[in-house]
């Protein structure tokens, strides 16, 4: 329900909170309230909303040595059960205070639960800040959508905001942020332009974006959290690319930072790691002298350390089963002393590095452990490249150990490198050599000892160990990304069984489909079915059930299961008792059309937005390269479409029929670039451009419809999917 407010500058008379006597009753909270002293919240659920462009928020703290209990409180800003895409506003704003306190806060269902702006010394303990803000995702198990993807290289005007928080902090110097829970949002803490933060003990997990994140964040320290499954973009034996998730981000000059005792694993990256736009413009500065000591990088898709362009140091970090355990392009002067890297792809990977330490670490059972080269050329426009030295030069290996590896040191065009004393067990190929590489040194080890942790590592007093126990769940299979991101295991569900793809092999999205009941032990029945058949009807978690489809014009699939066994959390933060029942779905529509596609290969002369006549005559009379049938159109793509594409400068048309039962439907395409759509002959959907992934969406009634498709793809990636859902 939408709140009618009076103006800010009328609440903050009427509404002014005062501190009073002790003993005084708790207050209660009112929409747009002002607390400008100490007060105590009233226990219970207060629903106010807020507006959406974050400029109302519902609660305001304003002023000077403050601290506000919520005592248990919740501040909810949405519905129970609402789609998080559709949470809106702040739920509480620190407006300009300084030494303000919040504790034992619940606030759900908002764009950005606290938001603190130019307030010093503030601190956040005790919160619980989960089922907040995050956005619908479009990849699905087979195939990834370039809308996912995000992007943090801006936040000079506060851009992030966009991506939603739980905690976002603005010009917050010696910020204290402590014991807060925020589970099932899209981000958990981001913070710019502030020094001197305190970010311990907190639980960021389970978050489809990032952990923590900081832009211009400098002399701070971030120890003993738990920041796990920060993570989207992963299909497990489909695709991995993390679409720029992270447990740690740390953005645009975030430098003399201490990261220690943290758990961040199974992030799309462990640790993402930029100097920032202005060092790609100017080649100065970085993230620069950061520490990064005893945390757990495991688990990533990507990186387990991204981390370019900087110079910084890493001790006894543990490193496990990422495609690169360490992506250090351009990183200098940097030093890995004694980390654990272990089955990754590749151990450490550095392109264009400088004077960099790698000494005494343990690569083992890593395919390559580590590859060192640079590129034959960069751009001669590049900022970076024309202010600094880019070359791969200075390294020195010492004392490291390789075990089970099958190739261990991979050096390719690469100057001025010292082995020494390293050790080779169960290597296939120690060392290979390629491209310009001179001054390779195999002197014997050197006299000093391979470097200690450097100081002010040290863990600090009440910090938790937040690293995942021996046999808890983990490893990249546990990572299941849905449409509203990372699975957390509190509840059953129903998941596709995902098997690489070879050939003969059933895809996932062909009808019977493999499914797999997995979630908390407990048994299960079949409570409903709609449009299929299940076998078994019962079982235990976890089990495989086959979900065969009737027969007819369109897949639609509704089974529910009964599920009794341990407490559960649903997605959404419904709590059932441990032994009461809990019903869960699997749900699939697909209604195919029977598409007549043509491709064709546009040139200046007809492209389809400079010249749309030429274009016309193209697509309505010319000879196309390629003419095939399908059931759907679905595609994405860093490369051409079909075999016999262009990559660019293609377009495509097809027709065929829709069978809609009666309902209310929504069309649904995504499109890179261009894309129109007529239905029986109307145009409903016109995006006739150069853009990049984008959405649109046509209501539908039910009926036959004839549907007409057209679609071009200037560069770059591209992507083009139509799809049709019941509303």
């Amino acid at each position: 329900m939408r709140v009618n407010r009076p103006s800010l500058f009328a609440l903050g008379i009427a509404l002014l909170v005062s501190a009073a006597p002790s003993g005084q009753q708790p207050v209660a909270l009112k929409p747009g309230m002002v607390i400008s002293r100490s007060v105590v919240v009233r226990p219970g659920t207060y629903r106010l909303a807020a507006a959406a462009d974050l400029k109302t928020p519902a609660i305001i703290v304003r002023g000077s040595n403050i601290t506000v209990d919520f005592n248990g409180a919740v501040l909810a800003g949405s519905p129970d059960g609402a789609d998080p895409d559709t949470m809106a506003g702040v739920g509480l704003l620190i407006d300009g205070g300084s030494r303000v306190t919040v504790r034992n806060a619940t606030i759900r269902g908002y764009k950005v639960a606290i938001l603190a702006r130019n307030s010093p010394d503030v601190r956040l303990t005790g919160n619980d800040l989960s089922y907040n803000w995050k956005q619908r995702l479009h990849s699905g198990v087979e195939k990834e959508s370039l809308l996912d993807w995000m992007s943090f290289h801006q936040n000079e005007q506060d851009e992030w905001l966009r991506y939603g928080a739980a905690i976002y902090l603005r010009g917050c110097d010696r910020a204290e942020i402590d014991h807060n829970t925020a589970v099932q949002g899209q981000d958990g803490l981001l913070a710019t332009a502030s020094t001197g933060l305190k970010i311990w003990n907190n639980t960021f997990q389970y978050l489809s974006g990032i952990g923590v994140g900081l832009y211009r964040v400098t002399g701070s320290t971030i120890m003993h959290n738990r920041i796990d499954w920060c993570v989207r973009g992963y299909s497990h034996g489909f695709y991995n690319r993390g679409q720029d998730s992270a447990g740690l981000l740390m953005y645009e000059q975030s430098s003399n930072n201490t990261v220690a005792y943290n758990s961040i694993t199974h992030g799309g990256d462990g640790l993402f790691l930029w100097a920032g736009q202005s060092t790609m413009d100017a080649g100065r500065g970085g993230s620069n002298d950061n520490l990064y000591y005893r945390n757990d990088f495991s688990h990533a898709p990507t990186n387990g350390i991204e981390a370019t362009f900087s110079r910084n140091t890493f001790v006894e970090n543990r490193v496990e089963e990422c495609w690169h355990g360490v992506w250090g392009g351009y990183s200098f002067d940097s030093a890995w002393i004694g980390n654990r890297f272990a089955r990754n792809v590749e151990g450490m990977a550095i392109e264009h590095g400088q004077n960099n330490t790698i000494a005494g670490n343990t690569f083992d059972r890593d395919e390559t452990a580590i590859r060192l080269w640079q590129n034959a050329t960069e751009d001669p426009s590049w900022g970076y490249a024309k202010a600094r030295d880019t070359r791969s030069h200075g390294y020195t290996i010492e004392r490291n150990t390789f075990r089970d590896n099958k190739l261990a040191l991979d050096i390719k065009s690469t100057v001025d490198v010292t082995l020494a004393g390293n050790t080779f067990e169960k290597v296939a190929t120690s060392v290979s050599l390629g491209g310009n590489v001179r001054n390779i040194s195999l002197d014997p080890p050197a006299d000093r000892a391979v470097p200690a942790a450097a100081p002010g590592a040290a863990p600090l007093t009440g910090g938790m160990d937040p690293t995942i126990r021996e046999g808890d769940r983990r490893g990249r299979e546990t990572i299941i990304v849905d449409e509203w991101g990372p699975y957390d295991w509190k509840a059953p569900k129903i998941w596709p069984v995902l098997e690489p793809r070879a050939p003969g092999v059933t895809s996932p999205e062909s009808p019977p489909y493999k499914l797999r009941v997995i979630g908390p032990a407990g048994t299960w029945k079949v409570s409903s079915i709609t449009g299929a058949t299940v076998s078994p009807q019962s079982g235990t978690v976890p089990q495989e059930i086959a979900v065969t489809p009737a027969a007819g014009p369109a897949i639609d699939v509704d089974v529910a299961l009964e599920y009794r066994g341990a407490a559960v959390v649903s997605p959404r933060g419904a709590k059932t008792a441990a032994g009461a029942p809990y019903v869960f779905h699997y749900t699939k529509y697909f209604v195919p059309i029977d598409w007549h596609v043509k491709f064709f290969e546009y040139t200046a002369e007809t492209d389809p937005v400079k010249q749309p006549d030429a274009f016309a005559k193209l697509v309505a009379s010319g000879r196309p390269l390629k003419e095939l049938t399908r059931d759907r159109l679905d595609y994405m793509s860093g490369r051409s479409f079909e075999d016999g594409l262009p990559r660019d400068n293609f377009a495509l048309t097809a027709e065929g029929t829709a069978d809609l039962s009666p309902g209310d439907y929504t069309l649904t395409v995504i499109s890179d670039d261009g894309v129109r759509v007529w239905v029986d002959g109307a145009l409903v959907l016109d995006d006739w451009d150069v853009h990049e992934s984008t959405v649109d969406r046509v209501t539908l009634a039910g009926g036959r419809h004839r549907v007409r498709v057209q679609y071009f793809e200037a560069g770059g990636f591209a992507e083009m999917r139509f799809d049709i859902q019941r509303k």
